[in-house]
């Protein structure tokens, strides 16, 4: 059946017969159809198709799609690309409208195949898949809920000027910190509705609402699901909330630390595991927590490290890390302290869960929720145990984290656990593409250099 939540019932279509399916988009006077494939770097690429014509007759694209950089340039290693063309699959299950579409549209997923049938091992959305056929095969069904934090900006056409909030409707710009201030958000409640209207026409179940640290600064909270289904709509509540911003006359950035002095944005993941009965394997009959849990745990401190170019893929993602205000710099954890990196809600035993805090929002949503879930199935089957929970702050210590991209990239290159979880080819690609991202900026000149050190040294 073609998935359409609990609010949009009737939207509902069965995905074998084809002509439902035309009928779907029929009844919707879909015009056209974005056939849509994430990139590495979480965008859409992909092909826009008349309606007419959708699910008739193959539809093919590059492997290239996945070995460009953030900047659009090719990766320069010619060992990770052979450039063939992939088969394009649409998953009907992720049919939906597009609000905003000048002309009605709609959104579909697609899944990349080789010729012979075999799943595109560097695609992002088969890297998830293929984490969740390894927790599919001990029987264990993850549950995820993110938490997506962003900016919005006054627009501006200079990158050598730095980013400002926008004017809310009272006229003028929020110029103090106002964390969970509801006078604050609702200076921008044009915004938030239209988000909230956007996200009920795409079955995104977004849950609530907050203004955070920084200026202009929100999170938005999700409600828990199945994984590659949750990463489906992170993806789309970023496109969605750039384009409601847009029509406010405003910017939204999920960069990682768009503001010098002001907090960074994350996307923090809720991550349980239940059984095929529905029992959350984290706590036992009692509600105390089982080996499972303390096993997750460890896998997420120990291999964390080694993923972390995932968790912060750019260069400007360890500013955000570079300091412990408002956000975690080491594998520390703990029970409802937001200070660790790992976070442990004060929960009942059915909802015992881990919130992964360590992931900026720049992140791709389909590689950080798999190589989350990687480090805690890696725990689990080894049988880790954590360290002690931290009491009080964890902000005093040690910075435990990779200060700097270039030792996350040579910590996922060498990771054999990584490389096992989450796959060769994709590892040696992605790698490849950071070193080239990395030595993109390198090249350039920076606002510091020129006003700090030109003339003093």
């Amino acid at each position: 059946m073609l998935h359409a939540g609990s609010v949009h019932a009737n939207d509902r279509c069965n995905v074998s017969d084809d002509n439902l399916l035309q009928d779907w988009l029929t009844e919707r006077h879909i015009e056209d159809v974005e056939a849509i494939v994430p990139d590495m770097a979480g965008a859409a690429r992909g092909k826009v198709v008349p309606a007419a014509k959708f699910g008739k007759g193959d539809m093919k694209m590059p492997e290239g799609v996945f070995a460009q950089t953030i900047s659009g340039d090719y990766v320069s290693d010619p060992d990770n690309i052979e450039d063939r063309d992939m088969w394009l699959v649409p998953d009907p299950e992720t049919l939906r409208p597009v609000p905003w579409a000048a002309d009605p549209a709609a959104a579909v997923f697609l899944d990349c195949y080789h010729r012979d049938g075999t799943p595109v091992a560097k695609s992002p959305r088969g890297v998830l898949r293929n984490v969740l056929s390894m927790y599919e095969a001990k029987g264990w069904i993850p549950v995820v809920a993110p938490e997506v934090e962003f900016y919005l900006l006054s627009p501006h056409s200079d990158p050598n000027e730095d980013a400002e909030p926008p004017e809310g409707r009272l006229g003028w710009t929020e110029g103090a910190n106002q964390p969970y201030s509801i006078d604050t958000m609702n200076d921008f409640d044009g915004f938030v509705n239209q988000v909230y209207e956007y996200c009920e026409a795409q079955r995104i179940n977004i849950d609530t609402i907050s203004q955070e640290m920084g200026p202009a600064q929100f999170e938005l909270n999700f409600l828990h699901g199945d994984p590659l289904e949750l990463a489906d709509q992170v993806f789309l509540f970023k496109r969605t909330v750039r384009e409601a911003a847009i029509n406010h006359k405003m910017h939204a950035t999920f960069l990682s630390k768009p503001m010098a002095e002001d907090a960074g944005s994350a996307l923090h993941i809720h991550q349980s595991v239940v059984d095929t009965q529905g029992n959350n394997i984290f706590s036992d009959e009692k509600g105390e927590p089982t080996a499972l849990f303390y096993g997750f745990l460890g896998g997420l401190q120990k291999y964390m490290n080694e993923a972390l170019l995932i968790f912060a893929p750019y260069v400007n993602s360890y500013r955000r890390l570079a300091s412990p205000w408002s956000s975690p710099v080491n594998l520390a954890w703990a029970i409802d302290n937001r200070t660790v990196g790992l976070r442990v809600p004060d929960a009942p035993p059915a909802a015992r869960r881990i919130e992964n805090r360590l992931a900026g929002s720049d992140v791709n949503p389909y590689l950080v929720i798999a190589a989350s879930l990687a480090c805690g199935y890696l725990g689990m089957v080894e049988g880790l145990t954590p360290t002690e929970p931290t009491e009080g702050s964890a902000y005093g210590e040690d910075h435990s984290l990779h200060r700097h991209i270039f030792a996350a990239i040579d910590a996922l290159r060498n990771s054999t656990a990584m490389r096992g979880m989450l796959g060769d080819s994709f590892v040696d690609l992605y790698v490849a593409l950071k070193d080239d991202e990395y030595k993109e900026f390198q090249e350039i000149i920076t606002p510091y250099e020129r006003e700090i050190l030109m003339f003093n040294v």
